[in-house]
C-alpha cells in the first residue's frame, strides 16, 4: 500500500513537473536571431510590426506572384514591451503551417535619451541585421514628437511608445543621423542592403535619421480645422478620407483615399524602376503626418500633386533604401470586387483593383515596386 502511495506521488511529482516545463516553453519568447543559421540557404527578410494584418498583407502579395514566399524566410521582429499582437500572428502561423515565418522578440531597455547612440540593444541589432538580407518597417501609430525634438500636438496621439524606441533606434543603428554625425550606420559596410519603410515606415525613416514630422496635415499644412472644410481642398489633398469621419455609420464608405502622386525629376522611381515623369499613379493612402524636415542622407523621391506632403523619400547614398508615404501592402489593393464609395454622394461602388487599372500605371506601379525590392533582398 506504501509502495502504491509512493509511485503515485512520484508519478505526480513528475507530470508536474512536466507540465511546468512546457508551460515554461510556451511562455518563453521566440529568439530566432540567436540561433539563426549562417550562411543561410534563403533570402531572410526582417520585418518590424508582424502583427496579423502584416502577415496577411505578405499572404496576398504571395497570392498575387509578388512575394516569391517558399524562397524566403521571414523573420517579424518586436520589442517585448510594444502593444503588437504577436500571439494571434504565432497562431496563424502555426494554424496554417507557414514554416517561412519565424519570430524575435527584443527586451532590451530603450528610452528617448539613448535612441541615437550605442544602447542596450545594439549588440543584438547588430546581430539581427548580419543575419539579414533586407527590412520593412510597416504602418502604424503616431510617433512621439518627444524623440524629434518637439512638443506634442493635440492631434498627436501617442499609443505605443515602446514600439517607436525600437524602430527608431534600429533605423538610427542602419543609417546614421544628424543627432549623433560620429556614428556609423551598419549600411556602411553593406551599401546595397534594402531596405523598405511604409507609411508609418517611411516617418520612422526620417526621424531616425534627424528628421522632423508634420503632426497632422490638415491644420498645419492646409489650415483646416474642421472636417467638413477639409472636404472643400478635393480628393489629392485627403491622405485619409474626411467622409469618413463625417459619416462613420456609411460602411460602404472608404476610409483610406486614392489619389495620385507626383514624382521628382531623376528620382528612383523614373531612374530605377522605369516610370516617366509625367506619370502620376495613384495610391493608396491613410496618414495624417507626413515628413517635415527631412533626415540626413535622404532626398524627396514622390510628392503629393500640389508638392505640399512628401509622399516617397529615397537614399542618396545607399540606392536600396526607400521610404513611401503610401500603402503598397494593402490586400485591398488586388480586391477586383466593388465594395466601397469614396463619398456619400458616390453613385456607384467602385472596386479597388478595377480603379487601379482604370488609371495607368496605377497598378503597374504597385507590381514594380514590389518585384523590385524583393528582388534587392534576392541578391547576395
Amino acid at each position: 500500500m506504501k509502495k502504491d502511495m509512493f509511485r503515485r506521488t512520484i508519478v505526480a511529482t513528475l507530470s508536474m513537473i512536466v507540465i511546468s516545463r512546457a508551460a515554461l516553453v510556451a511562455q518563453t519568447p521566440e529568439r530566432f536571431f540567436d540561433t539563426a543559421a549562417e550562411p543561410h540557404a534563403v533570402p531572410r527578410l526582417t520585418i518590424f510590426y508582424p502583427s496579423i494584418g502584416t502577415l496577411k498583407a505578405l499572404l496576398a502579395l504571395k497570392e498575387q506572384g509578388l512575394f516569391p514566399a517558399e524562397r524566403f524566410e521571414v523573420v517579424g521582429v518586436y520589442h517585448a514591451k510594444e502593444k503588437t499582437n504577436t500571439k494571434d500572428s504565432q497562431k496563424l502561423v502555426k494554424d496554417q503551417k507557414l514554416t517561412w515565418i519565424k519570430f524575435h522578440q527584443v527586451s532590451a531597455a530603450l528610452s528617448v535619451a539613448d535612441l541615437y547612440k550605442a544602447n542596450a540593444a545594439s549588440k543584438e541589432f547588430e546581430t539581427i541585421f548580419a543575419k539579414s538580407d533586407g527590412m520593412i518597417f510597416f504602418g502604424g501609430p503616431d510617433i512621439p514628437p518627444a524623440t524629434y525634438g518637439q512638443k506634442t500636438s493635440f492631434q498627436t496621439i501617442i499609443e505605443d511608445p515602446w514600439r517607436h524606441f525600437l524602430e527608431l533606434s534600429f533605423i538610427f543603428h542602419l543609417l546614421g543621423g544628424s543627432q549623433n554625425d560620429a556614428f556609423k550606420g551598419f549600411l556602411e559596410k553593406r551599401p546595397a542592403f534594402p531596405v523598405l519603410g511604409i507609411c508609418l515606415g517611411i516617418q520612422s525613416l526620417n526621424v531616425g535619421t534627424g528628421g522632423t514630422l508634420v503632426q497632422d496635415i490638415w491644420t498645419d499644412v492646409y489650415g483646416q480645422k474642421y472636417a467638413e472644410d477639409v472636404t472643400g481642398l478635393g480628393p489629392p489633398n485627403w491622405h485619409t478620407n474626411p467622409w469618413h469621419k463625417l459619416h462613420p455609420e456609411l460602411r460602404e464608405l472608404l476610409s483610406y483615399m486614392l489619389h495620385p502622386i507626383r514624382f521628382a525629376d531623376r528620382g528612383k522611381f523614373i531612374s530605377g524602376l522605369g516610370f516617366k515623369a509625367a506619370d502620376q499613379p495613384y495610391i493608396m493612402s491613410a496618414h495624417h503626418q507626413a515628413a517635415d524636415r527631412i533626415g540626413k542622407g535622404f532626398k524627396v523621391a514622390a510628392t503629393s500633386l500640389d508638392g505640399k506632403i512628401v509622399e516617397a523619400v529615397e537614399h542618396a547614398k545607399f540606392p536600396n533604401v526607400l521610404g513611401v508615404q503610401f500603402h503598397p501592402e494593402f490586400p485591398m489593393l488586388w480586391d477586383a470586387a466593388p465594395k466601397y464609395k469614396f463619398t456619400p454622394e458616390d453613385k456607384e461602388l467602385i472596386a479597388i483593383n478595377g480603379f487601379l487599372k482604370a488609371h495607368p500605371p496605377s497598378l503597374e506601379f504597385h507590381k514594380k515596386l514590389w518585384t523590385w525590392f524583393f528582388d534587392q533582398v534576392k541578391k547576395p
